[in-house]
């Protein structure tokens, strides 16, 4: 988002991160090769669903957005930096790093802005707010009826790790909402990838950066949306495990949910989504069935890529969160295809948890981080039950179907 700072009026429609109105432009930088020095710097991959090419975009293509942002006119913001702007009625323009690690201009080695990257995107850096650790004194609000601090910012997937008290090394956690992103905590090291994850900041308290290895799948929850909304064949999103677990076994139907492209390991903007091994049978049921498998291959795929950057011995758990995790009959599939435990946490809305819990913990009205681990409570532990070569043949079918769709 943009927006003048006097006025307050946002100079163009907010562009979501799902937008891939950059893609030729992040192709144009690739060929070029920029990538490298980008990740490098950001622990990001050049693609159209970070901040840097839509800011550019908005720059280049509303009139009179470029010499009102080097006139100093103009603020730049993802929606918490937004949100804070009015909560503070203009007062204060600022972010926290997670959220800054996010939009492609950001050194998150360094902890600042980069200058070399902004005379890439050709973005000015008085658009820029300031970046603050996660718990900061972010400014106050008196539109709830009295002076109210801000104490806590988080982007998405970082507040979720946060609620999952994923303070430890090596620990991992997995949001099914639109999308899936998952995160495993690398502690003090920024782990560069060697299979397309990203490398970024899980959190920043008291001027320490903590770091994470991060997968993103673009469409999760998304894809039974779509069941819904597009085909009509379920009337709500718990049907959907319904008709799942009454599928025929002895079709293998895939969805390659690439509506918007794939995301990790692939990060291929081109592909796009396919149902694969439909036969005359194939009914909602086994399309219900393929949609949520379909989450479940994509987890794997980040899990085997984390394995293979992060190189650490130990079992893994993986903390889920997130709308999907309701149903018990995606759960289960889901620690099927892993061959590992599943934790679904009580409170399965981990993101807000984070946040709150980062206001209160500066605030001193919440406990430390030991204390606030001591709190997570489990729900339901899933094991896996499937037999290791039935989950073998589904996972190489899937395979064989990704790569059909590959651009």
């Amino acid at each position: 988002m943009l927006w003048d700072r006097n006025s307050g009026e946002p100079v163009y429609n907010a562009i979501v991160w799902q937008d891939r109105r950059t893609a030729d432009y992040c192709n144009s930088l690739k060929d070029q090769g920029q990538e490298p020095m980008i990740t490098s710097k950001t622990g990001l991959l050049l693609d159209p669903y970070f901040s840097a090419t839509k800011v550019a975009w908005i720059l280049d293509n509303v009139e009179g957005a470029r010499a009102r942002a080097e006139a100093g006119e103009l603020a730049f913001g993802t929606m918490d930096t937004w949100l804070l702007w009015n909560l503070t009625e203009g007062k204060s323009h600022a972010t926290d790093a997670t959220n800054a690690s996010r939009t492609m201009l950001y050194n998150i080695h360094s902890g600042r802005w980069d200058n070399e990257l902004l005379q890439l995107f050709d973005i000015p850096a008085s658009l820029l707010p300031v970046v603050k650790d996660c718990a900061a004194d972010f400014g106050s609000t008196e539109l709830l009826g009295g002076e109210v601090p801000i104490l806590g910012i988080a982007g998405d997937q970082q507040a979720a790790t946060l609620g999952q008290a994923c303070f430890k090394t090596g620990m991992m956690k997995s949001t099914y909402g639109t999308g899936c992103f998952a995160l495993l905590n690398t502690g003090d090291s920024a782990v560069s990838s060697s299979n397309r994850l990203l490398t970024t900041i899980a959190y920043q308290l008291d001027g320490k950066t903590t770091y994470a290895l991060e997968g993103s799948i673009f469409i999760a929850g998304a894809a039974v949306q779509w069941l819904r909304d597009g085909l009509g064949i379920i009337d709500s999103a718990k049907q959907s495990g319904e008709l799942a677990a009454e599928a025929d076994n002895s079709q293998q139907v895939y969805m390659i949910p690439a509506f918007t492209g794939l995301g990790a390991p692939w990060w291929d903007a081109d592909a796009r989504g396919a149902l694969i091994g439909l036969t005359r049978g194939t009914g909602p049921a086994e399309i219900s069935r393929a949609a949520l498998e379909s989450v479940c291959y994509q987890t794997l795929d980040l899990l085997k890529a984390m394995q293979a950057d992060w190189q650490q011995s130990g079992d893994t758990v993986l903390r889920v969160d997130g709308g999907m995790v309701a149903s018990d009959w995606t759960m289960q599939r889901l620690a099927d295809i892993l061959q590992a435990p599943v934790d679904r946490p009580v409170i399965a809305e981990t993101t807000a948890l984070g946040a709150a819990w980062l206001a209160g913990s500066r605030a001193g009205v919440w406990p430390d981080q030991a204390g606030f681990a001591e709190s997570w409570k489990l729900d339901k532990n899933f094991a896996p039950q499937m037999p290791a070569e039935e989950r073998d043949n589904k996972v190489a079918g899937w395979d064989t179907a990704v790569r059909r769709v590959l651009s």
